[in-house]
């Protein structure tokens, strides 16, 4: 009764039996017409580039996706136009100054051209262009910004719009111009939380991936660094950059680490931990095969070995991979170290290593089984410590290992205000209930 209980509160029970029925053919309708919008290109006319933007981007629900209707004076004749952004991932100043006030500004002057020249640019019966190309004009002589692309199909419009681009449609071409207006908010370079130093270079890693490169070609001054960029994720797509030196990591793990990252079938990517996970040798193994850092810095100096650092857009930590248990083994802070000192640190820390894996196995063994080899006067203390405590050891050190990490994290999630508090009555009574007050 009791298992059904609980299996009743806890257990999810699948259901077998649906309301609803999709058919193949549905299904195969549904997939062709994906694809077929995955792909399409941008429309000549511009009421219909329009529509498929209100559409795509569920504008009737949506409230900080903008549209900036205005009209072209070139040559006197007005040419529809509009500008399609998302508000909050874009600068304003941006749009007003680069882009609204060369293209309004600028037109409104008047061009003194000859009637034959102006006959040359728009064909009145069609409406086209025949002669004059608005297409160049626009990219090469209007628009002041340093980053503007043509995109012809919406799959790279609307990618590059979510990233905090603007895209100016304009009516009877059938391209995109996309403009990088990016001014999304986010945390600026500050010290390393979980990798603090003392001797060493206090910069941290952010959750903007162009931060990160930026920070990382700061210290690698050098041509042969590459930075490949791509997306994971079918519905996040998220942006993922593959770093390493050229003539010095090898060619076969560039190869592969590219394999496994672009070849990932995922619908979304949030962080480096995720990423871990995904693409090491053996996934249930529980022992970690990259090494994941917040220091560019040391991630510079593993790129100069010829490992290889991987960064993802919005998560202030680059994976290096591959990974060896000594690297698990080393501080930051040990380059800035005389290499005397600095090995014997990394000796220490092995010892620590051991403690923790051996520790209380060896200490069960001893007192349970083996007590001749414990001195007399700690094995009478250790008695009497024991004489108010009516659990076994081995189910005392089972209530200290779980209450360590119960203080663990009661110290990360518990908000600050009273964690501190929470943490030493935790470790108080628990310390009181082992016998070791």
């Amino acid at each position: 009764m009791k298992e059904n209980l609980f299996n009743k509160i806890f257990k999810y029970n699948e259901q077998e039996e649906y309301e609803f029925i999709l058919s193949d053919a549905q299904n195969n309708l549904d997939e062709e017409a994906f694809e077929k919008e995955d792909k399409q290109t941008v429309y000549s006319s511009l009421e219909e580039n329009l529509n498929y933007l209100k559409i795509k981007y569920n504008m009737l629900i949506n409230n900080d996706i903008k549209i900036r209707k205005f009209n072209l004076n070139i040559y006197n004749k007005k040419i529809p136009a509009f500008l399609f952004f998302i508000d909050g991932m874009i600068d304003n100043d941006s749009i007003n100054n680069f882009i609204l006030q060369p293209l309004l500004l600028k037109n409104s002057i008047k061009m003194n051209e000859n009637k034959k020249a102006t006959n040359q640019i728009l064909d009145n019966e069609k409406q086209k262009f025949v002669k004059f190309n608005l297409e160049n004009f626009l990219y090469s002589s209007l628009i002041p910004q340093n980053s503007v692309e043509k995109v012809g199909e919406f799959k790279e419009v609307t990618s590059m719009v979510n990233a905090g681009f603007c895209a100016l449609f304009v009516e009877s071409l059938n391209v995109a111009l996309c403009i990088e207006t990016k001014g999304f908010e986010g945390r600026s370079v500050s010290n390393p939380i979980t990798e603090a130093v003392v001797k060493g270079a206090h910069e941290g890693f952010v959750e903007n991936i162009r931060t990160n490169t930026s920070l990382i070609r700061k210290i690698i001054n050098n041509e042969n660094l590459v930075i490949e960029e791509t997306s994971v994720g079918k519905i996040s797509k998220t942006q993922v950059a593959i770093c390493y030196i050229k003539n010095i990591a090898n060619d076969d793990l560039v190869a592969e680490v590219k394999y496994r990252v672009n070849n990932l079938d995922i619908d979304y990517l949030l962080s480096t931990g995720q990423l871990s996970q995904i693409i090491k040798d053996n996934p249930t193994t529980p022992f970690p095969q990259a090494i994941s850092t917040e220091r560019p810095d040391r991630t510079s100096s593993y790129l100069l070995l010829g490992r290889i650092a991987i960064l993802v857009n919005g998560s202030p930590f680059a994976l290096i991979v591959p990974a060896i248990l000594i690297d698990f083994l080393t501080s930051p802070e040990d380059y800035n170290l005389n290499y005397h000192y600095a090995n014997f640190l990394r000796g220490l820390r092995s010892i620590a290593l051991l403690f923790a894996l051996f520790l209380p196995g060896l200490y069960i063994a001893i007192t349970m089984y083996h007590q001749e080899l414990i001195p007399s006067e700690l094995l009478f203390t250790i008695i009497s410590a024991r004489e108010a405590i009516p659990f076994p050891i081995f189910f005392e050190i089972i209530i200290m290992e779980v209450s360590f990490e119960l203080i663990q994290e009661a110290s990360i999630r518990v908000p600050a205000t009273f964690s501190t508090t929470v943490r030493n009555n935790w470790s108080t009574y628990f310390r009181r209930c082992s016998g070791f007050s």
